[in-house]
């Protein structure tokens, strides 16, 4: 064989050289040193609407901490674990010595359904199980559908349909293609100058988390104090679970609009079907059933059966913080939120708030009905002086009331955000024991221009103790003059209001003319 020629030997010395420069090094991140999550509250929920716990529709903002050895030159970083529910486009990474040239999410998780997608046209082990008799036996097949409608398999017999006789069969896979990882992961390509080991800060905005507020009132003998707790509950979608991480929620709106193009993260449950038929793709990922948080930690709930409430004696609260025209409270120790899971963290102990208890009810004063429903409405005004004095998030209330030994729960309501020094009314049910009638006891006719009738409305108290009732009544003042005949009429929130006190077992009447005035 002849020497190589002076071409040759520089090709090849230049591919050799070209060889392994080419290959980019991967560093993987299994790991944070430390990790905070912000909540924010769904946008589209109303503060009536409890959290759908089978579609969060909040989204969180995480901060990790990792430390990682790049070695110099281009290289792959991978963070494993991450949120599978990460919106990339936002990820920013901090720390390193060259930047970020591209990110990439790898979301599309082991599961059933993506194994056997990613098996297409590979060889499996078909394992057959009798379901009468136990007994299994094994061949050597290969996948020839998709993960939709049927799983067809070839045999050295033939084609055939998976699970469509009346044996229990199943793919058995040799071991996990490449690419196909166990933990949501994140990316990222880097051109470092020179090898250094570096910390990283990787933050990033994560959907399919939620929040709201829990109250618990428990009434005083008398009612005319209670005893308020109020708990953060944080809810968690996503397969990540986030260990001992700094943890805040922030309570507001903001003005936040995205494309919610979420088309590749969809449920990766596999069903294998005789006939073909169409599925559906689902909306989001569904929650596990009961998404009940097991883990320990402060303030956890389990609620097996309602004793005398108390208060805790060294309570630990979240901290409130200004954020903007937001309201951040910032959890004081480090929490753990598993994945698919609720948990609460105690948010106030407020003992002895100044409440009263009043009946409301809306009043049309120009078409009165024959009975009119009526509200039992909690009322409190959020001052320090009243037993408050905090900002109030939006959630629902429980209100409970002493019963012997026990406490019985006597209504539910909600609470939309209250600021520090405004009045604080939770309707938490309808009254059964207070009605109110109305009707229309004279007419007059005035000319064309001034048709005028008389109306009364009576409110009867079935209670063996006075209550206090207040209605609004509803008019258009540009049409119609309204003038009481019985009884002096206020205004509250720019409407006329008729607040009175009715004794026990009795009743208050309210009489007055309305006048139209324009035609």
């Amino acid at each position: 064989m002849g020497r190589p020629g002076l071409i040759g030997l520089i090709l090849g010395a230049a591919l050799g050289a070209a060889g392994p420069a080419a290959a980019q090094a991967i560093v993987t991140s299994d790991k944070t040193e430390a990790v905070s999550v912000t909540i924010y509250r769904a946008e589209e929920r109303g503060s009536d609407e409890a959290m759908n716990l089978d579609w969060l529709q909040g989204y969180a903002l995480v901060t990790e901490r990792r430390t990682v050895t790049i070695p110099a030159g281009r290289a792959v970083i991978r963070f494993e674990g991450v949120a599978g529910g990460m919106l990339p486009e936002s990820a920013i990474v901090t720390g390193l010595p060259a930047g970020v040239r591209e990110k990439n999410l790898d979301a599309d998780l082991l599961s059933p359904r993506n194994l056997y997608a990613r098996a297409l046209g590979r060889p499996v082990t078909l394992r057959r199980t009798n379901r009468k008799t136990g007994e299994v036996r094994e061949e050597w097949a290969i996948i020839r559908s998709g993960p939709d409608g049927a799983a067809i398999l070839q045999t050295k017999d033939g084609f055939e349909a998976v699970n469509c006789g009346s044996l229990a069969e199943e793919p058995v896979y040799d071991g996990v293609p490449p690419g196909l990882p166990a933990r949501p992961t994140l990316s990222i390509e880097t051109d470092s100058p020179a090898p250094a080991t570096v910390t990283l800060t990787l933050s990033y905005l994560s959907w399919g988390f939620d929040w709201q507020t829990n109250y618990v009132v428990r009434m005083r003998d008398g009612g005319e104090r209670a005893d308020l707790t109020a708990w953060v509950t944080l809810a968690n979608s996503d397969p990540t679970s986030f260990i001992d991480a700094e943890m805040a929620v922030v309570a507001g709106k903001l003005n936040r609009e995205d494309e919610r193009n979420y088309a590749g993260r969809q449920e990766q449950r596999l069903t294998f079907r005789c006939f073909y038929r169409p599925v559906l793709a689902m909306v989001a990922p569904a929650m596990q059933a009961g998404m009940v948080d097991t883990q320990d930690g402060i303030g956890e709930i389990v609620v097996t059966g309602m004793r005398r409430m108390g208060f805790m004696s060294t309570p630990v609260t979240v901290q409130g913080e200004d954020l903007g025209d937001l309201k951040l409270y910032r959890m004081p120790i480090a929490t753990t939120i598993a994945s698919n899971a609720q948990k609460q963290v105690a948010m106030y102990d407020k003992p002895g708030v100044k409440v009263a208890i009043v009946y409301a009810a809306d009043l049309d004063a120009v078409d009165p009905d024959e009975e009119t429903p009526v509200r039992l409405t909690l009322r409190a005004r959020n001052k320090r002086e009243d037993g408050l004095g905090v900002a109030l998030p939006a959630g629902p209330v429980a209100v409970f009331e002493p019963l012997g030994a026990t406490d019985a729960l006597s209504g539910l309501g909600y609470l939309p955000d209250k600021a520090v020094g405004e009045d604080v009314d939770v309707t938490v049910g309808e009254a059964t024991q207070v009605h109110v009638l109305g009707q229309e006891v004279e007419r007059q006719d005035e000319g064309a221009a001034q048709r005028s009738s008389d109306f009364v409305y009576s409110v009867s108290n079935a209670n063996p103790w006075p209550v206090s009732f207040e209605a609004m009544l509803d008019f258009d003042s540009t049409t119609y003059r309204l003038e009481p005949r019985s009884a002096r009429l206020g205004r509250k929130n720019g409407r006329t209001l008729w607040a009175v006190r009715v004794p026990a077992n009795g009743t208050a009447t309210l009489r007055y003319r309305l006048t139209r005035i324009v035609d």
